[in-house]
Formats: structure tokens, C-alpha cells, sequence
């Protein structure tokens, strides 16, 4: 049984979902532990998703991995976070992008807003924050260089290629699958499809 966070990493280093030196720094930097209910403490190494309140859950380890590992994010970036819980992705991309990056996460659960701020301020980050949802997908009218979202949406939401820079990567799972969309131009997205996953559903007022 995997008890230590050093452990849990080597394990997804190992089975090759893990493989970029700046994202296992990242998963090196950010214990897992600081953003899992107490009473799952002692799961908190399992690489499996656990409950965080409100019908929500802290996602799989070595699945955060993969989808940061497609996101590709950089020192620097400017990015999104949507559906940010208990704020574990937040706070590992925010130890991605440095002080000279930002990263805005999202969520809907008024109890896991807060939640997610309490477990950022246990870091010293630059600029990095968490805030309340609005109704619409994403921050209309701000483009990012990258956009990571954890949770399932039922079709592909079209509107947030819009908040895409050129040459940006959008990761979200869309039903059972994580799709890898990259905005090429403003008239060409290249998409990747990856299936077999499970996510809680991705709720947002949808564009006419």
C-alpha cells in the first residue's frame, strides 16, 4: 500500500502517466494531504478519486497527472482552472507557472470556494486565487494560454475555444472521454481524444 506522497509519485512516474520534470516537481512541492477531507486522511496516497463534500470529489491522482501532462502548462502561463474543489490542480499549477504565471480557478460550491482558498493560503504563491463560478463557462472576453477542466461536460463546449490564445491547449473530459483540444487559429482547433474516464458532471448555463 502506497503511504507516503514520494511513493505515490514514483508509482505514476513508473507506470509512465507521469513524465515531465517541471509536473513531478510540481506533484513533489504540493502533498496531496493538504487538500483531502480529514476523515480520509488516511486515503489521501490511494490513487483513486474521495469525496470532498457536496456530491464533489478530489479527482485520481494519476488522472490529474495525465491531464497535466496533455495540458502542457509552462512558467509563465496565464490559465484557467474550472472546477476547482478542494483546489489540488489550482495549487499544482500554480507551482507550475511561478510567480511570473497566474491561475484563476473556478467553482460553483460556495463551501468549496472556500475550501479551495483555505488550502492555497497554506502556499506562497504569486497570483493565484480561486473565486465563485458565474452562471456562463469560463471568464468570457479573457483568453488564456491554457485551460484545464475537471469535470464531465455532455458535448463539447464550443465557447471556451473562444477564451483560447493561439497555439493554447484546452483539457476537459466530455462524457466517458478527456479530450486535448489545441486552437491553431481562430478558424482551426486540433483535437485529441482519449477514453475510459469518469467524472462528476460538469453543471454551467449554456450559450444559445
Amino acid at each position: 500500500m502506497i503511504e507516503t506522497s514520494q511513493e505515490l509519485i514514483e508509482s505514476m512516474i513508473t507506470s509512465g502517466v507521469l513524465q515531465t520534470p517541471r509536473i513531478i516537481q510540481a506533484f513533489e512541492e504540493i502533498d496531496r494531504k493538504y487538500f483531502v477531507p480529514d476523515e480520509y486522511v488516511d486515503r489521501r496516497y490511494v490513487d483513486a478519486p474521495l469525496p470532498i463534500g457536496n456530491n464533489q470529489t478530489i479527482s485520481q491522482p494519476s488522472t490529474v497527472a495525465f491531464m497535466l501532462e496533455l495540458l502542457d502548462p509552462r512558467e509563465g502561463d496565464k490559465i484557467l482552472d474550472i472546477g476547482s474543489g478542494s483546489g489540488w490542480a489550482t495549487a499544482l499549477l500554480c507551482s507550475i507557472v511561478g510567480k511570473s504565471g497566474s491561475v484563476l480557478g473556478l467553482e460553483r460550491v460556495d463551501a468549496l470556494v472556500e475550501a479551495g482558498r483555505f488550502n492555497l493560503q497554506k502556499f506562497k504563491f504569486g497570483s493565484c486565487r480561486i473565486q465563485k463560478a458565474a452562471p456562463e463557462l469560463g471568464v468570457p472576453g479573457e483568453t488564456y494560454d491554457a485551460i484545464l477542466v475537471s469535470a464531465s461536460a455532455d458535448e463539447i463546449p464550443k465557447e471556451l475555444f473562444d477564451q483560447l490564445k493561439i497555439g493554447a491547449v484546452l483539457v476537459i473530459p466530455v462524457q466517458h472521454s478527456i479530450f486535448k483540444f489545441k486552437k491553431i487559429s481562430e478558424t482551426q482547433i486540433e483535437a485529441d481524444e482519449y477514453s475510459g474516464f469518469a467524472f462528476v458532471p460538469l453543471i454551467y448555463e449554456k450559450t444559445p
